[in-house]
């Protein structure tokens, strides 16, 4: 039952919440289409992409602690799985959500600040070096599984290992676009224009919903 609260946790989809209250749209609906942070700071500014990462990373910790909390004899790292699982695949939004990133960060917080510091130090690095977001998330997966393996996270190597092979299926369309040189840099002096873009896409889509 945990476990299913977990993943139900997971599925809570701040992003589409942020942005029904903001605009009265789907983000989905534009940008990348994804249900992240990422996404929602392009579409609707950076205020609005931190109060989704907060939230996302809130439940991805929530999670994590919730066998302590209920004082139930269940390895954290299955809850912190399935929290991870609800947020890439929400029954909440059609099974269409996030990237993995925050609710990562938020169980790795909880479970292992020093496994934390390493996934995303290296996330934060590769995005300064190459300037890429989807680089620095693609990199943690990595790094967490050689971590666990050189500590002898036995447990962990695996889920790890699992974990990478999802975040390169959920940034494949960003692996698609930085080969056809479409990935927005996050240097990138069209970002403005990228948001203008969406602005005016939001502005037509709200004047369709708008009509008698």
């Amino acid at each position: 039952m945990v476990i299913i609260t977990a993943y139900l946790i997971g599925s809570v989809p701040f992003a589409l919440i942020v942005g029904k209250k903001a605009i009265g749209a789907d983000v989905r609906n534009f940008g990348s289409g994804n249900l992240g942070a990422t996404n929602t700071a392009l579409v609707l500014g950076k205020k609005a992409g931190l109060l989704v990462a907060v939230g996302d990373v809130g439940k991805g910790a929530l999670a994590a602690m919730l066998p302590s909390l209920l004082g139930l004899d269940v390895n954290p790292v299955y809850t912190g799985s399935a929290v991870i699982l609800g947020h890439c695949f929400p029954v909440f939004a059609s099974f269409r959500g996030g990237k993995a990133v925050a609710p990562t960060a938020g169980v790795l917080l909880s479970l292992n600040p020093l496994m934390f510091l390493s996934g995303y130090i290296t996330f934060v690095t590769m995005i300064f070096i190459t300037k890429y977001v989807f680089i620095g998330s693609l990199s943690i997966g990595i790094v967490l599984t050689i971590h666990s393996a050189a500590v002898g996270e036995n447990a962990l190597i695996g889920l790890f290992a699992i974990f990478s092979l999802l975040m390169f299926y959920l940034h494949r369309s960003n692996i698609r676009n930085f080969f056809s040189g479409m990935e927005i840099k996050i240097t990138d002096k069209n970002i403005d224009k990228y948001r203008e873009k969406m602005k005016q896409k939001l502005s037509q889509s709200n004047k369709i919903i708008d009509r008698p």
